[in-house]
This record gives structure tokens, C-alpha cells and sequence, in this order.
């Protein structure tokens, strides 16, 4: 009997250290590092692409360096990681953090157009040829919440060195929802619903001013009221197509090809 309770001995102690060690968590690798290791890292995981390695490591810098320059700056680039690695979500709410925690900070401008950046949604690039569907063929909502942080930024910093780059894309967003109105219509036109193709050409003329697209719109107009057989109102909209796009195509040859997006030059 002795023997049998001593042979147990060893047998509830080796049981208890598996469990202890089940239990234990992993080491932290960067337990000894300083605030500016951990930096350093993070910004070496970016570069190499690696940012679902970044942004643990910037939320361990958020921690470590709490209530320093440094932890803004681990905010604010983890949220760049999060749009490099196409979590928009994520980083939207980083940066909606930031801005809330922190608005007196001389980033704030970086943030607002990083946020622009992430619903932008597009590239203005030397290779966006390469898209077969443009801004204007996509979900709109995105494209106006970026418009609202660029139109933010332009308003608070006149004077930031994102402003110049937040007004051409500003531009190009307003073209763009712009040209999805008229998209609409000519969707619904192609269709033979000639008063819903009205409706939204209607409302391109309406809420947009000086845009490439307008031109369109105004043919939409011309063929539509053709279509319902209103004369006056067909000759109305001719004459201001006329008067405002003397050289236009539309008149001439009809719709143009929609093999590729409507700012492509080549």
C-alpha cells in the first residue's frame, strides 16, 4: 500500500506541470524591448508588406508609450496599415479614434486625408487605365465620404501639403458622381424607361456644374423626351446641348462607346 501511494508521487506532480504549462501563455518577444524598437520593427514590417505583423506591433507601442507623441504616431500608422491591407473598416475606425482623442494634433490633416484616401476606393495613377469599371460604375457612398474628408481637410488646412493632391481628387470625385447619374440614366434609357433616364439626367444637371458629364446628360434629355414623343421639351434640351456643347459629338454620332471609363484619354 505504502509503495503504491509513493509511485503516485511522480506520477500528480508531472500531471500538474503539463497543466501549469498548458496554461501559460506565450513569452512576449518584445517584452525587453524599448518604445523605439518596437517602432522600428513595425515600420520595417510595413515595408516589407508585412502588416498583419505591423499592427500588433503598433498596438503594443500604443500601450508602452501611452500619452506620447510616439503612441499618435502608432495610431496613425496603424491605420495606414489597416488600408494597405484593405481592411477599410479598421481603418476608418482607427483614424475616427485619433480624431476623437486627439484633435488639436498637427497630424490632424494627415489623418483626414489618409480617411479621404481609404474611401477614395480608386487610383489616380499612371496604370488606373487598367481598371475595367471606373469610379462612376461603383457604390457612391464611399466616394462621398471621401469627398467630405477632403472637402474637411481643404477647409481646415489650406495650407497642408496633402491639400494640393485632396482638391485634385475633390475633382475627380464631383466627375464622378457626377458621370454615375448619368450612367443611371443611360442604363435606364438603354431600357426604354425614358422617365426614369430623365429623372437622373435631371438630377446630374441639377446638383453638378461645369463637369465633363454634363454633355450627356443633356443627350439623355434630347433622346428621352424624342422617345415620350415631347417635342418642345426634346427641342428645349437640344438647344441648350447646342448653345453650351456647339462642337458636340452627340448630335452627330449618337452615344459613345462605353468599352472603357468615360476620363480615359487614350
Amino acid at each position: 500500500m505504502l509503495r503504491a501511494k509513493l509511485s503516485a508521487v511522480p506520477v500528480l506532480a508531472l500531471a500538474a506541470a503539463m497543466l501549469a504549462a498548458c496554461s501559460s501563455t506565450p513569452d512576449d518577444a518584445t517584452a525587453a524591448w524599448s518604445p523605439n524598437k518596437i517602432y522600428s520593427q513595425a515600420r520595417d514590417e510595413v515595408a516589407a508588406g508585412s502588416y498583419d505583423k505591423a499592427i500588433p506591433l503598433f498596438e503594443k507601442l500604443e500601450g508602452r508609450a501611452a500619452g506620447t507623441p510616439l503612441a499618435q504616431q502608432a495610431q496613425l500608422e496603424k491605420a495606414y496599415a489597416h488600408y494597405k491591407a484593405g481592411d477599410q473598416a479598421q481603418a476608418i475606425a482607427a483614424l475616427d479614434r485619433f480624431m476623437k482623442l486627439h484633435p488639436a494634433s498637427p497630424a490632424l490633416d494627415y489623418a483626414l486625408y489618409l480617411k479621404g484616401l481609404v474611401n477614395f476606393n480608386d487610383e489616380l495613377g499612371p496604370f488606373s487605365f487598367l481598371a475595367r469599371q471606373d469610379l462612376s460604375e461603383r457604390d457612391q457612398k464611399a466616394a462621398k465620404e471621401s469627398f467630405e474628408a477632403f472637402k474637411e481637410l481643404v477647409a481646415r488646412f489650406p495650407d497642408s501639403r496633402y491639400t494640393p493632391d485632396a482638391k485634385a481628387r475633390m475633382t475627380y470625385i464631383v466627375n464622378s458622381l457626377a458621370q454615375y447619374e448619368v450612367h443611371v440614366a443611360r442604363y435606364y434609357f438603354q431600357r426604354g424607361a425614358y422617365v426614369a433616364a430623365i429623372s437622373r439626367a435631371q438630377n446630374a444637371l441639377t446638383d453638378y456644374q461645369g463637369v465633363p458629364a454634363l454633355e450627356e446628360a443633356l443627350f439623355i434629355l434630347v433622346r428621352s423626351y424624342d422617345a415620350l414623343g415631347l417635342e418642345q421639351l426634346r427641342d428645349d434640351a437640344k438647344r441648350v446641348l447646342a448653345a453650351n456643347y456647339p462642337a458636340s459629338e452627340y448630335l452627330t454620332r449618337g452615344f459613345k462607346s462605353t468599352q472603357g471609363p468615360w476620363w480615359r484619354i487614350w
